[in-house]
């Protein structure tokens, strides 16, 4: 089943999706100084291509920097990114089929708002930490 919405997924939502993440991850490049939050992007953007059976978790360890980056990522990149997932995820609730797609969507938001001190890590691997296997850490 993984597998069916994962390909729905890519061909409908997945690569527009990481268009938009790979655009962001250019202009944090360019900026120089956000070169991080560029690796960041690609990072999440490759999770957007493919996102079922993966999930995301808190990293351990993410403390003050972390937070200060997500406030930077917010204003550079984290609102449009959101954006983007919030109007595909409603696109995707139009149709009956689409539902599971736009409900991805909307979990995705919050990590395209504040993606540093996350980690997205495999469904058996959040099992494997003692976690649910729809643990989702905005």
């Amino acid at each position: 089943m993984r597998l069916l919405l994962n390909i729905i997924w890519f061909v409908f939502a997945g690569v527009w999706l990481a268009i938009l993440y790979t655009f962001a991850a250019l202009i944090c490049f360019v900026l120089i100084i956000t070169i991080p939050f560029g690796v960041a992007a690609l990072r999440i953007g490759v999770f957007a291509l493919w996102p079922f059976g993966r999930t995301v978790v808190r990293r351990p360890g993410a403390g003050v920097g972390s937070g200060i980056g997500n406030v930077l990522w917010l204003i550079l990149c984290g609102w449009w990114l959101a954006l983007g997932h919030l109007l595909t995820g409603i696109a995707a609730c139009l149709t009956i089929i689409g539902i599971p797609l736009g409900l991805a969507n909307f979990k995705l938001i919050p990590i395209s708002l504040l993606p540093m001190g996350r980690e997205i890590v495999s469904v058996d691997e959040a099992r494997a930490m003692g976690l649910s296997a729809d643990a989702w850490v905005p």
